[in-house]
């Protein structure tokens, strides 16, 4: 798998050639999740049904029921994801700010995920 890597500020890295990739490496899958994971629901012009519904599911009202499974959902159906082994959000409801952790099997290894009010962080 390879998987175009993202600065600090999120977005793509371009002109260093291969030092632009993730490929075949645990880094790859998860920089997919947290692509993923920032994708809003509705927001890509070609598949408007594609997304993390964060509006309806995570950070809307009465969400507390629906937050988890949608997160994991969105993991776990990440191509390169083999399988979820650890899950923790906490959420704050005055500054509805959100933190993800997860621990993911991928096609390459393990990789752990932290997501953070939209900032991520990705350890192989």
């Amino acid at each position: 798998m390879r998987y175009r890597k993202l600065d600090s500020s999120g977005d793509m890295t371009f002109g260093r050639g291969q030092a632009d990739f993730y490929r075949d490496i645990p880094e790859a899958p998860a920089q997919a999740v947290k692509t993923r994971l920032s994708l809003r629901l509705g927001e890509w012009f070609l598949d408007t049904s594609d997304g993390t519904p964060w509006n309806t599911e995570i950070l809307g009202a009465h969400t507390q029921n629906t937050r988890d499974a949608a997160l994991r959902e969105r993991i776990e159906g990440t191509v390169g994801v083999s399988s979820l082994d650890a899950y923790s959000s906490s959420y704050n409801p005055d500054t509805r700010s959100l933190s993800v952790s997860a621990t993911v099997t991928t096609s390459y290894g393990t990789a752990t995920i932290y997501y953070t009010n939209g900032l991520t962080k990705t350890t192989g």
